[in-house]
């Protein structure tokens, strides 16, 4: 699929002052959706947790032994992940990565790719760990375990003025990112559905980024956007009134870091994420975003409860008492 840009009115109009108001306009609204100019929100402090012995050696040897993980992500999934200013690549995904990694003893080394082609680099052995805002699906557990570190749902956005009902969307405009469970499992679906039952099609926008799928509904290409929660209410937050909510969240499911199947990684990941859990910094990460509503309490394997090691809660309730 190729995306489209995102849309420049400014561009048809027949006057230089009208191109130029136009550009401005979608100047400040791509400002606003984005959150480009502020990189890390208020509050956040870049501290990452000392290791922890006894979770270390639940790692493969070679990981021990390199101190480092390769990770990689497509930074156009904001609060997930995204690009600040200086390009480096941020987001509460790649915050809570981090602070797994180094509980572990193990530097994070992320890397940019396509996210239709992170989950195929796991197959090939290229990458350790796909971060990418993955819904931890059940076809997607056929050839990949989860660790999921987060609860979102699907959202849907729109502009002032209108109504929307994602359960009622034959024949609407609604912006997607590609690849994304919206592209593939919400909107594709109830297009679908639609045509089956003799009414017209949803007309499906997709773009390489959830910021460009935002833009086009803001600038009202788009009657809505349909994205996880956290990256809607997050794009809701920072648009200045130009998005709404469009209904309640639904299809809920967790977020999850994507591994090779069966892969010894994931009960060392499992249990560092417990142990930042158990020790309150899993809410001191999520906190600065504005993301509590979906923390989990414990974690999850395939959306599934797993036995973790005790040295996760132990170590945690060690730390706790010593501080």
């Amino acid at each position: 699929m190729t995306p489209l840009p995102v849309p420049r009115p400014g561009l048809i109009a027949r006057s230089v002052g009208s191109v130029l108001g136009a550009l401005m306009l979608s100047t400040s609204l791509v400002a606003c959706v984005t959150n480009e100019e502020s990189g890390n929100p208020e509050g956040w402090v870049d501290t990452l947790p000392e290791p922890v012995a006894e979770l270390q050696e639940l790692l493969p040897q070679e990981y021990r032994d390199s101190g480092r993980i390769s990770a990689s992500t497509n930074p156009t999934f904001p609060p997930n992940q995204f690009k600040d200013p200086s390009g480096e690549i941020i987001g509460f995904e790649v915050d809570l990565v981090r602070a797994a990694g180094a509980v572990l003893g193990l530097d994070v080394s992320f890397q940019q790719q396509d996210f239709n082609l992170i989950l195929p680099s796991i197959s090939t052995g290229t990458v350790d760990v796909g971060t990418s805002g993955f819904s931890d699906t059940e076809d997607r557990q056929k050839s990949y375990d989860f660790v999921d570190f987060y609860t979102s749902g699907i959202t849907w956005a729109t502009t002032p003025g209108k109504t929307v009902d994602p359960a009622d969307a034959c024949g609407l405009t609604v912006a997607v990112q590609k690849g994304t469970y919206s592209d593939t499992d919400d909107v594709q679906v109830k297009s679908d559905e639609c045509v089956a039952d003799g009414r017209p099609a949803i007309n499906k926008l997709v773009y390489e980024s959830a910021n460009a799928a935002a833009n086009a509904t803001a600038l009202e290409k788009a009657d809505a956007l349909s994205s996880d929660s956290a990256v809607t209410d997050y794009a809701i937050r920072l648009s200045e009134g130009k998005l709404i909510p469009a209904g309640d969240a639904f299809d809920t499911t967790p977020f999850g870091w994507a591994f090779a199947k069966e892969s010894d990684l994931v009960p060392a990941f499992a249990a560092a994420l417990e142990y930042l859990i158990t020790s309150g910094q899993y809410d001191d990460i999520l906190g600065p975003w504005g993301l509590t509503d979906g923390a989990i309490d414990a974690v999850t394997v395939n959306t599934q409860d797993v036995d973790l090691p005790a040295a996760a809660t132990a170590a945690a309730t060690a730390d706790e008492g010593a501080s």
